[in-house]
């Protein structure tokens, strides 16, 4: 586990629900990532991993949905919020920390691979990408929320898709570009890939 990187995430756990698309508070954009979730992941009760947790806005939003979810993050802090999240929800999801880039989940165990704001962070993304689709089950899902930030951080979404392309058959980018997601006008690219072969 990335001691340096952990440690940073561990120092903004208690603000990182601050921003609008990361702690859900605003109900408009608990709502729209509700409803594009909705429309991507099969019924539930689906099992999901949800890497690279954070807080676990989503592996909570997901839980009340009626799926298994399991989220995971390398931050304690992160962990800790997400568990109190989860037990004020009410929500069944589990937790565990560990490292998103080495998922300590069986081969073939889930019908979701969920990451959001993960994959441009980590070192070898093509290999990363390796080792979370044999965590899906043969028909299973795999769904990156990435974007090219206006800092300059994060990958574009031709070169994400690239690298699932790699392992997948399909990689069908999704724009997110509505407000509502972010609770705020956007003007960089923030987007989703879908790939379920």
């Amino acid at each position: 586990m990335d001691t340096t990187a952990r440690s940073w995430w561990d120092q903004h756990a208690a603000t990182f629900d601050d921003e609008a698309d990361h702690g859900l508070r605003d109900p408009e954009v608990r709502r729209a990532w509700t409803v594009l979730l909705d429309s991507l992941l099969p019924a539930a009760p689906a099992t999901v991993a949800d890497l690279g947790c954070g807080t676990g806005s989503l592996t909570v939003l997901l839980s009340a949905a009626g799926h298994d979810v399991h989220g995971l993050d390398m931050s304690r802090p992160m962990l800790d919020y997400a568990i109190a999240k989860s037990d004020r929800a009410g929500s069944p999801a589990s937790f565990v920390q560990a490292d998103a880039s080495r998922p300590p989940f069986a081969s073939s165990s889930f019908d979701v691979v969920l990451a959001r704001h993960v994959l441009w962070a980590l070192p070898d993304p093509s290999d990363v990408l390796r080792r979370w689709i044999d965590r899906l089950k043969p028909d299973g899902c795999r769904i990156l929320v990435e974007g090219q930030w206006s800092t300059g951080e994060g990958m574009p979404a031709s070169v994400c898709r690239s690298h699932v392309l790699l392992h997948r058959d399909e990689a069908t980018i999704h724009e997110l570009d509505d407000p509502a997601l972010w609770g705020k006008q956007i003007f960089d690219e923030r987007y989703l890939i879908l790939s379920r072969r």
